[in-house]
């Protein structure tokens, strides 16, 4: 995505000290991409934090932006967490991702807008549209993971998102960005 990475806290959260681990269980099975997405869904599903995570003073910003807050890398690079901030007209730019993600919404209501790539690769097919309210856990892997985040709410939204890589190294979570021209689906 196309986020402002932030410096990650000298401490792990408490709110992750259950959840880390259990993370950790789940990328161990080694399973494939969209199996590891689903079993670390099933992790945060059980252990999801409360909006509490953040202090309120990292929660701000000014409309239409949102911003990304490192909360853990695992040592062996073989995930990342990040607790996004998104404020009211928030918008990602179309794209896709290098790995897996799965993500919860901590805090608001949180859109995400699916595509497909047209087979000549000239156009987006719009494939759906989602609507996550706060509880709601998610996730998938590419390939056919082209989409973008948005806040269409009056108030801000938190979301906590688990990426199978670290982002430290790699500095975002985004393959590639998409300025394609979006058609309908038929």
């Amino acid at each position: 995505m196309d986020i402002t990475l932030t410096a990650r806290p000298a401490t792990q959260p408490p709110e992750l000290n259950e959840l880390v681990p259990a993370v950790r269980a789940a990328v161990a099975r080694n399973a494939g991409w969209r199996d590891t997405a689903s079993h670390v869904a099933d992790a945060l599903r059980e252990h999801l934090p409360s909006p509490g995570l953040l202090p309120a003073g990292l929660l701000e910003g000014e409309y239409g932006t949102h911003r990304s807050h490192r909360l853990h890398v695992e040592p062996d690079g073989s995930f990342s967490m990040l607790a996004i901030v998104w404020q009211p007209g928030a918008l990602t730019r179309v794209h896709d991702h290098v790995t897996w993600c799965v993500l919860g919404i901590l805090a608001g209501v949180q859109y995400e807008d699916l595509y497909a790539l047209a087979d000549d690769g000239t156009a987006l097919i719009e494939a759906g549209s989602t609507r996550n309210p706060t509880g709601e856990v998610t996730g998938f892997a590419p390939p056919g993971d082209i989409h973008r985040m948005r806040n269409a709410e009056d108030g801000p939204a938190v979301s906590l998102h688990i990426y199978g890589t670290d982002l430290d190294r790699i500095g975002s979570s985004a393959r590639r960005f998409y300025d394609l021209p979006v058609r309908p689906a038929r």
